[in-house]
């Protein structure tokens, strides 16, 4: 019997599709973003990457946080990624911040 085998709740998958799912938003933000570069120039470009590195964060540091996501309900302890909450967070009021700026302040 492996580790997964013992979560009847399966908390760590749950837990990946959420992030799977934020990663996805997050491109297809980008791809929202990618639109306005023919308008407002490299500025969009800036959301366009900004959105596309902070899904490249999420994909990156996926395994590990299952990993430590599968190790937490096996020892019956299983804690917050309150860090990774948080800069996500921020990346998207970030970009929410520069969309609006971009789309009132920016002439065309």
């Amino acid at each position: 019997m492996t580790v997964l085998d013992r979560d009847p709740g399966l908390q760590p998958e749950r837990t990946s599709l959420a992030w799977g799912r934020t990663m996805m938003a997050l491109v297809g933000a980008s791809l929202l973003f990618l639109r306005w570069v023919p308008v407002h120039g490299w500025y969009a470009g800036t959301l366009v990457l900004s959105a596309l590195m902070a899904a490249l964060g999420i994909y990156v540091s996926q395994r590990h946080r299952y990993a430590r996501s599968v190790a937490g309900v096996s020892r019956g302890r299983v804690h917050a990624d309150v860090v990774a909450v948080l800069c996500t967070s921020a990346v998207v009021l970030a970009m929410g911040g520069l969309g609006i700026y971009t789309v009132l302040f920016i002439p065309l």
